[in-house]
């Protein structure tokens, strides 16, 4: 492999490990808060996707109850990714009023919310299907303003190609990435929520208001969802309403394999997933999948808590 391919294959890994990161991250606050995976985050990846399309004036397709419709407004991209996002956490904050707060009220068995999030998750995909059906959406040519569409970096006879894209979506993750751990470690807000995600009862006693954090802790977990999304969407196109279920699961093996709970290890985890999936060859990319978590099986026999996770220590 010469050096030309191999950096763009480098850029292509650390761009779609970018997206795995944003959406690993919101898995990883709520089982730090919680110690339970949403499994509606997937659904709410597509639901930001779908709300940002409809804010940026698209029209849906021929079938669903909104045939042909599209919204009276036309928002510039950054406007609604920030809307379209802050829309799927709010969606986020119903989903936690409805399947998660009863049952953790009645001291239910954890189990019980996965199957509650399993379920929301199964109406939510219904739901896109039935109102705007099934059908692939792409967004606008001009998406990103007067961006190009890719940029050379290099001189000389072989420059490297960048998609502008993927020059977003890193800078976007870099971003995310030092909010989130300013906010956690420098902030009374992150404090308390890490207090709420040590020990609840303790907080409480201590007069933290654990509901409420547990609420902003939904609302910013499905904003990263739908933000992601939206950067998934905008990248390729919106492949109907299971595009989040294939995210989920691979998700789902980001945070295993950067450490559950842990913030920099769902970065780093997203990272190293997107670039093997990079460097798969051409002739296996079918299979890439497969490589991805081929190396999560061998990382769970050598190392089971993870890249960055904290070995769990039992009590007795």
């Amino acid at each position: 492999m010469d050096i030309t391919l191999f950096l763009q294959q480098f850029l292509n890994g650390l761009s779609i490990g970018s997206i795995y990161a944003i959406f690993a991250l919101g898995y990883t606050l709520i089982f730090s808060i919680l110690g339970i995976i949403n499994f509606a985050h997937g659904a709410l990846f597509t639901l930001g996707a779908y709300f940002t399309y409809a804010l940026m004036g698209g029209t849906f397709g021929f079938n669903g109850l909104f045939a042909n419709a599209s919204l009276p407004i036309k928002l510039p991209f950054a406007l609604a990714l920030i809307l379209g996002s802050t829309l799927a956490g709010l969606v986020g904050v119903g989903i936690e009023r409805v399947a998660f707060r009863p049952l953790r009220r009645k001291g239910s068995d954890p189990l019980l919310t996965v199957v509650s999030s399993l379920g929301v998750a199964l109406v939510i995909v219904n739901l896109i299907q039935y109102l705007v059906g099934a059908e692939s959406y792409s967004f606008p040519a001009n998406t990103y303003g007067n961006l190009p569409a890719s940029i050379n970096f290099g001189t000389g006879e072989n420059p490297i190609p960048i998609r502008s894209v993927q020059i977003v979506i890193f800078s976007v993750c870099v971003i995310i990435l030092a909010i989130l751990t300013y906010c956690i470690n420098r902030t009374k807000f992150g404090k308390a929520m890490k207090a709420v995600a040590e020990d609840p009862i303790t907080a409480s006693l201590l007069g933290i208001n654990t509901d409420f954090f547990i609420v902003l802790t939904f609302f910013v977990s499905s904003f990263l969802a739908g933000l992601a999304g939206t950067l998934v969407g905008s990248s390729v196109s919106i492949a109907g309403p299971y595009l989040g279920i294939a995210f989920g699961l691979k998700g789902l093996a980001v945070i295993v394999l950067g450490g559950l709970g842990s913030i920099p290890g769902a970065v780093l985890g997203g990272l190293a997933i997107g670039l093997v999936e990079a460097f798969v060859p051409s002739d296996y990319s079918a299979y890439k999948d497969a490589f991805a978590f081929g190396i999560l099986f061998i990382m769970l026999i050598v190392r089971p808590h993870g890249l960055l996770g904290r070995r769990l220590i039992q009590k007795v």
